[in-house]
């Protein structure tokens, strides 16, 4: 709860920066801020309880995931530093807006109610719906930000019928009492009912196939770091948020359901890997190649005992190979129209370490040795073997091995093409940036008990 209260505080910081005209202390003091508030929330980590009538429970679950969530942030925050410098009338703004959606994230992850839940979902929308449309003389950006107002309005709104339904059914918002309701041996046909209208609304969230149809488009429009927190923050808000609703409302009981899931995890995968494979935008490739990331976190889903850890190692290496490749995507893309793979062309030759940064990325998310993405992979299958899902796991390999198709297209052309182009100075932010998510990407492959322990 301490640390929900410090990150509110700091956006509001944040804001009186700018009335005051202190705008060249708002990224540092906002860096410091979510580096204190990570200290805060390690304490939570070390006490869990719940507050103000189990309204936000803080466990070791939503601890851990509100650390990453914290970590993706500064990191998204240092990036804006020269991202938004032509732009610096504005910045309060804008780091404000990242803020109050890092205090959305976290109120996602310690729900206790589902009215908590609702509001967390909705800080965190309106949010990405302000930044996906930020670059007002873009017309894809205007573009962008109203496909996903509208979409994620109806999104937002099948969710609050199934809440209303599980309501009815139950007679409470509080999931503690919901899921002990659950257990009983007979439940109203609402409840069920309740629960696949929020997995839906949820899936939305996450761009699952058949609900992925805006994540391209809005993914291409949105400005470059928009892009960034959609890919990795608000992706993982998403998956973890539905973690914890199918656990802690005992939604995985029913066959049918896990048959559900098992589905759209491989119909994600697949559609996701070859759409990618057809793409020129770079943004566009990570935006089908995130449909697939999806699919693999959900079968977390298939079998929930002890998942958690593995699906915090999963979306930690996603991540953090996220933040390091769009990292060098602002930077090579930063003075072009497009996001197109031309624009790497000889990468490799004018900057070698960027390169090399941006290929580890990739093969992270290929899942290749020794990137803390191929051990993701291996203990997600692992445990889904265990679970009897044997098939589920030949379809995410036969995925995994499609991805490496796009992926290398895209290093292939940073090595083998010419450069066009005079590429400008690297900013020491990109570097830092890059080389330190990257870094911290292959020391959990190296050392991936530092995650999994965390919710053992």
């Amino acid at each position: 709860m301490n640390t929900l209260i410090a990150i509110i505080g700091l956006g509001v910081l944040c804001l009186l920066f700018e009335i005051f005209e202190a705008r060249k202390a708002i990224i540092p003091v906002t860096i410091i801020g979510l580096l204190a508030i990570l200290g805060l929330d390690i304490t939570d980590y070390a006490n869990p309880q719940s507050y103000y009538n189990n309204m936000i429970i803080v466990s070791k679950f939503s601890a851990a995931f509100s650390g990453l969530f914290i970590i993706l942030t500064i990191f998204l925050v240092t990036l804006a530093h020269k991202f938004y410098q032509n732009n610096q009338s504005k910045i309060s703004d804008f780091i404000a807006i990242k803020i109050f959606l890092l205090a959305g994230a976290v109120a996602m992850v310690s729900f206790g109610n589902l009215a908590m839940y609702f509001l967390g979902i909705e800080v965190l929308s309106i949010a990405l719906y302000i930044l996906a449309s930020s670059n007002r003389l873009s017309i894809k950006s205007n573009e962008a930000g109203l496909k996903y107002f509208l979409m994620g309005s109806f999104a937002s709104g099948i969710i609050l019928f199934g809440i209303c339904l599980i309501y009815g059914a139950m007679g409470s918002f509080d999931v503690t009492e919901i899921s002990e309701l659950s257990r009983s041996a007979e439940l109203p046909v609402w409840f069920p009912i309740g629960i696949v209208l929020v997995f839906i609304g949820m899936l939305f969230k996450i761009a699952a196939v058949p609900f992925h149809f805006w994540a391209p488009d809005v993914y291409e429009g949105s400005p470059a770091l928009t892009t960034a927190l959609m890919s990795t923050l608000a992706k993982v808000v998403a998956i973890a948020t539905l973690y914890k609703l199918v656990t802690i409302m005992n939604a995985d009981l029913s066959g049918n359901f896990q048959m559900m899931i098992v589905i759209v995890s491989m119909a994600s995968m697949t559609v996701g890997n070859i759409m990618a494979l057809r793409q020129v935008n770079v943004k566009r490739m990570l935006a089908f190649s995130g449909i697939s990331h999806a699919g693999f976190m959900l079968m977390t889903l298939v079998s929930t005992a002890n998942a958690a850890g593995t699906l915090l190692y999963y979306t930690s290496a996603y991540a953090l190979a996220g933040i390091a490749a769009f990292s060098v995507i602002l930077y090579v893309c930063k003075n072009n129209e497009n996001e197109d793979i031309t624009n790497f062309h000889g990468l490799g030759k004018t900057n070698p370490l960027l390169a090399a940064i941006l290929t580890a990325a990739l093969l992270s998310m290929a899942g290749i040795p020794i990137f803390s993405g191929f051990f993701a992979k291996l203990f997600l299958f692992n445990q889904t073997i265990q679970a009897g899902f044997i098939a589920l796991v030949i379809v995410a390999i036969v995925n995994s091995i499609i991805s490496v198709g796009y992926y290398f297209k895209l290093i292939l052309a940073m090595y083998t093409k010419e450069s066009n182009e005079v590429r400008t100075a690297t900013p020491a932010v990109i570097y830092i940036v890059a080389v330190v998510s990257i870094v911290l990407n292959i020391a959990l492959g190296l050392f991936p008990s530092m995650v999994l322990d965390l919710l053992a």
